[in-house]
């Protein structure tokens, strides 16, 4: 099984590259929507216990659950704190991407791609080969999240600088897309990341792959079925 890291920065068209390979019937990993539908953050549950124990009271609602705005707040502006709760939630989202990983594999999919923006702060990147990155310059990336969120230009400038800086992401990419042109010139380095995506499963991806475990398991069992025979002939 080949397991495919993408990864980017806010507004550098990440999320634009991912729809990109559900379109082309690769199965994307989102880790976005695997904190979401998990809900690490639900009243009660162990990441809500963590947070508000590193965060305080303040950052709950009057019903206790996580006012995330606020939390956003806290976090986009002190870099020190995203990193703290990105360490805090880490191992509760890491799970919820797993079990996804895993259905994917007993159904099949020889290729997955993982969605994570976080894949290199999370450590993630250990899990993926080839990893890609999504990259703009940081002029671009400013004016696109300022056209898209109609934010102020310091809470985009927080926002960015909140994060790993693309700069460094490119550095320890295997796959570089550079999408500071346009969507046609997205398309066509697509199609080249495309091809290399889909290239052939090496021995070791394919061992890792449900038919390379069942191939390994048929094998397995013929040979002690040979050997049984074999002994049992020679008594």
């Amino acid at each position: 099984m080949r397991i495919v890291g993408l990864t980017g920065g806010i507004a550098s068209g990440k999320s634009t590259v991912s729809n990109l390979f559900k379109v082309h019937g690769i199965p994307v990993v989102d880790a976005d929507l695997v904190a979401r539908v998990s809900d690490v953050l639900k009243e009660g549950s162990g990441g809500w216990r963590k947070v508000v124990a590193a965060f305080g009271n303040e950052i709950l609602l009057d019903n206790g659950e996580v006012d995330r705005a606020k939390l956003g707040q806290i976090v986009f502006s002190d870099p020190g704190k995203r990193q703290l709760l990105n360490r805090l939630l880490a191992p509760f989202i890491s799970s919820g991407i797993f079990w996804e990983v895993f259905k994917l594999w007993m159904k099949g999919f020889k290729v997955i791609v993982l969605d994570v923006p976080l894949l290199f702060e999370a450590k993630m990147d250990g899990w993926t080969k080839p990893i890609i990155v999504v990259w703009v310059d940081p002029e671009t990336q400013l004016q696109r999240l300022l056209a898209r969120d109609r934010t102020s230009e310091e809470d985009a400038r927080n926002r960015i600088n909140a994060q790993m800086s693309l700069d460094l992401k490119r550095s320890k990419a295997d796959i570089v897309i550079d999408n500071t042109g346009s969507l046609e010139d997205l398309n066509e380095q697509f199609q080249n990341v495309l091809f290399q995506v889909k290239r052939p499963l090496t021995w070791t991806e394919f061992g890792l792959s449900r038919q390379g475990a069942f191939s390994v398991l048929l094998s397995v069992t013929i040979g002690v079925l040979i050997c049984r025979k074999f002994y049992n002939n020679g008594l």
